[in-house]
């Protein structure tokens, strides 16, 4: 049988994968060059602030969460652990730094759609440890989130073919 443990970690980095993300996206914006490009990361730190607020909603209403059938806790914790240390979000202030050095508005929206990929990965892990009540929200959060992966991928070919 699976062991059950605290939901609060879990919920909260994805709390935290938002936050990030949300001032990663003001911060491109505040330095874009061009009105569109500025709108677009507008709109996705606002997308970011909105997840964030889904989170810490949930963080109140759910208390324990399970392990995948089969899975060692210990094993099962140390890949999600391993998933958090390797998002573009928490590499020691690599977000900040690598938008800092971001040459142009395609090097940002490349960035922003890896941060977006890594939180996709992160967010499918979540809905295997939540119970199903919770899973759908995160589901919607994750479909939310591979749409914006598509909108950033629009952004680059139309960046790209413009360039």
């Amino acid at each position: 049988m699976a062991r059950f443990f605290s939901a609060s970690d879990i919920v909260g980095t994805a709390i935290e994968i938002e936050r990030r993300g949300r001032n990663v996206y003001s911060k491109a914006a505040a330095a874009a060059t061009t009105p569109d490009v500025k709108s677009f990361l507008e709109f996705f730190a606002g997308e970011e602030a909105r997840h964030q607020a889904i989170f810490e909603a949930m963080a109140g209403r759910i208390a324990k969460i399970e392990v995948p059938a089969g899975s060692d806790e210990e094993e099962y914790m140390d890949y999600v652990q391993a998933l958090l240390d390797s998002h573009a979000l928490f590499c020691g202030g690599a977000p900040e730094k690598d938008l800092a050095n971001a040459s142009d508005a395609i090097a940002a929206i490349e960035l922003a759609a890896r941060f977006e990929k890594d939180t996709i990965l992160y967010f499918r892990e979540m809905m295997d440890l939540l119970p199903p009540a919770e899973g759908g929200i995160v589901k919607q959060c994750l479909d939310e989130e591979r749409g914006h992966l598509r909108q950033l991928t629009k952004m680059l070919a139309t960046l790209r073919r413009d360039a």
